[in-house]
Order: structure tokens, then C-alpha cells, then sequence
């Protein structure tokens, strides 16, 4: 939820402009249909055949396409979903063909935990204790390239959490498969950045994290992330003229972008946005990201972006959410090349 901003804050446009307005696709991109009548897939990841996975947010169910087949895998029992809360990211195990097991961020009762799930069995919470509200949950969670688990967490609504190094809330936290910090990490404990106030989807470009944010009333955000800096919410939001904060590398008025799931494909990052109805493709050059491109724009509010094994990008629809306008076939789960 975007709430009222308290006090004006600072943005200019040094150090990371705001995109322009969205253009029209300069050429139609094939996407295919693998999944309709889903209700809010949230995540999407894969197993080692190549089958995709993805969480429901409202439903507490982790679910497997092959082909256009859509099975049931799991239900989380103990998620508590509830406005923007519930059944999050997922990233499987690297070892999966062995134990089975994929890694879950969701709402519980009490707070936002990740846990470690053996498909079919037993659940072992890995982290606890991340606070939770009925909006600005986070709820990002990946495998990063150095074998460790990174999750996004935001602020729950409390945005002086956000600076508070000893809070879970408003950080990029990095962790172990038990839970153990990074041995790493700046603060000791498992906060890699922070002063964040909701981000969601994070990736990989070229060595370099990436994680996608919500801003309040103004100014949605792409940030890169790097160990112990602050990114100035609620200082700040957007390019902020202040050298103790890190500026997002692109932003976007808040109506054009809503930033949730993040994809590296093909040489572009992907980013959807569920307010924006559309993806961003940002171009990527070494460590230089070039200009954001509007692209799927027909398909409404699309939450989660993966890049797939078979070289293929894979994409999902949040319109029956409560604030998207469902067609008869959604939710869906897309595919294209991109």
C-alpha cells in the first residue's frame, strides 16, 4: 500500500533519472499460455527437469507446471495470508534431486518467516521473527551466485525499522540454509543492506544484485545492492541529494511501475510491474543498464518474472488480487522468449 508521505521528500534527478512515460512495443512478442485460472501466483522458480514452480499467495499452495499441466505439490499450513501478506517467494534447493526440498517466505501468525520445506513432509523455520502487516511484507527470496539464500524484506509499515540495523524489517537480509548470518556480513547478523521500505523481486546481472522497491506516493525504485549500505527510506524516496544514502540505478513514477518480480534474460534485466500493467526491459552492458522499455502490456498487473532453463522467460499475473480488472482466463502463467 502506498500511504500518505508524512513530510515532503527530497528527489532530484542526479545520479538516476526517472523513466520516461511507456512506449509502445516496437514489435509483437510471441508469448505463450501455460497456466490459466491461477489464483495470484506470487513466485515462480524450477526444479532440475526444467518444470516450473510457483507460489499462490491467497491460496497457501506451492504448485508445479509441466507442459500446460498444473499439479499440486504442497500446501503451506501454517501461512496466514491477508492483505498484501501471505505465501511468497520460493527458491528450490540446490540439491533438490536429493532432498527434495525448497526454501518459502511467507506470513505466518505472528510474523514473516522463511522456512525449509521437504515436499510432502515436514517444515523447519529457518528464520523468524521478520515483522509482518497487512502491507509491505517483502517477501523476495533467492539463491544467490554465492550459494547463499538472499530475501527482501519490507518495512511492515514502520518505517523507522527500515534504519534500525537490528530489525529485520526494510533489509536485504543473507542467510544460510539453517539461518546462520553470512559470515560476510557488515552488521554481523543477517542484515546485508538496508533502509528499504518494500522491496520484492531480486536478481543477478553480471555479478551484481539487483532488487526491485516500492516508493510511497512518488517514486518506485531499482536499486543495486551492495553489503552494509543504507538506500534512505524513509528519508528518502527516489534519487535522494544526500551522499549518506545509495540512489536507485532507474526509477519511475509510481503509476508506471509498482516493481515486483525480477529476471536476467538474454543480456536484459525484466522487471514486472503490477501498477504499471506492464514489464520493464532494461538492457544491461557489462555493469551500464541502459534505457527501461515498456513490453507485455496486455496482460495487467504481472507480478513475477523467472528465467527459465530452456532459455525461455517466464511470467505471472496478479490481476485477481483485488486490484487488477481479471479477464476470464486469469491468472495465467506466460512464457516467451523475450
Amino acid at each position: 500500500m502506498r500511504a500518505r508521505a508524512s513530510a515532503v521528500l527530497a528527489l532530484v534527478l542526479s545520479g538516476a533519472a526517472v523513466a520516461a512515460p511507456a512506449q509502445a512495443e516496437p514489435q509483437a512478442l510471441a508469448v505463450r499460455t501455460l497456466a490459466t485460472g491461477q489464483d495470484v501466483p506470487w513466485d515462480i522458480a524450477f526444479l532440475p527437469d526444467g518444470s516450473g514452480i510457483f507460489t499462490e499467495r491467497d491460496t497457501k499452495l506451492i504448485k508445479k507446471i509441466t507442459g500446460t499441466t498444473v499439479t499440486t505439490l504442497h500446501t503451506v499450513a501454517d501461512a496466514v495470508p491477508g492483505g498484501e501478506g501471505g505465501l511468497m517467494g520460493i527458491a528450490v534447493s540446490p540439491t533438490f534431486a536429493t532432498d527434495n526440498t525448497v526454501y518459502v517466505h511467507y506470513t505466518a501468525a505472528t510474523d514473516n518467516r522463511v522456512v525449509k520445506v521437504r515436499l510432502g513432509g515436514a517444515a523447519e523455520p529457518i528464520v523468524t521473527g521478520i515483522p509482518k502487516n497487512r502491507f509491505h511484507n517483502g517477501g523476495g527470496l533467492e539463491f544467490g551466485p554465492d550459494g547463499l539464500l538472499w530475501a527482501t524484506t519490507g518495512d511492515a509499515g514502520n518505517s523507522a525499522l527500515a534504519q534500525d540495523r537490528n530489525s529485520l524489517a526494510g533489509k536485504v537480509l543473507r542467510f544460510t540454509t539453517t539461518g546462520a548470518p553470512a559470515r560476510d556480513n557488515p552488521f554481523n547478523n543477517r542484515v546485508y543492506s538496508y533502509g528499504h521500505r518494500n522491496p520484492q523481486g531480486i536478481t543477478w546481472a553480471n555479478g551484481r544484485a539487483y532488487a526491485t522497491e516500492f516508493g510511497n506516493n512518488r517514486t518506485d525504485e531499482l536499486n543495486q545492492i551492495q553489503s552494509g549500505r543504507n538506500y534512505g527510506w524513509p528519508t528518502c524516496e527516489g534519487p535522494c541529494n544526500d551522499t549518506r544514502y545509495v540512489n536507485p540505478v532507474k526509477s519511475w513514477p509510481t503509476s508506471q511501475a509498482g516493481p515486483s518480480g525480477i529476471a536476467f534474460h538474454k543480456g536484459a534485466l525484466y522487471l514486472a510491474a503490477v501498477t504499471g500493467r506492464r514489464v520493464w526491459k532494461i538492457p544491461v552492458t557489462g555493469t551500464e543498464l541502459g534505457t527501461p522499455q515498456a513490453v507485455f502490456t496486455d496482460y495487467g498487473r504481472v507480478r513475477s518474472a523467472a528465467a527459465a532453463p530452456d532459455g525461455t522467460l517466464w511470467l505471472g499475473t496478479s490481476n485477481q488480487d483485488g486490484r487488477g480488472r481479471p479477464a476470464a482466463e486469469d491468472d495465467r502463467i506466460l512464457s516467451t522468449d523475450g
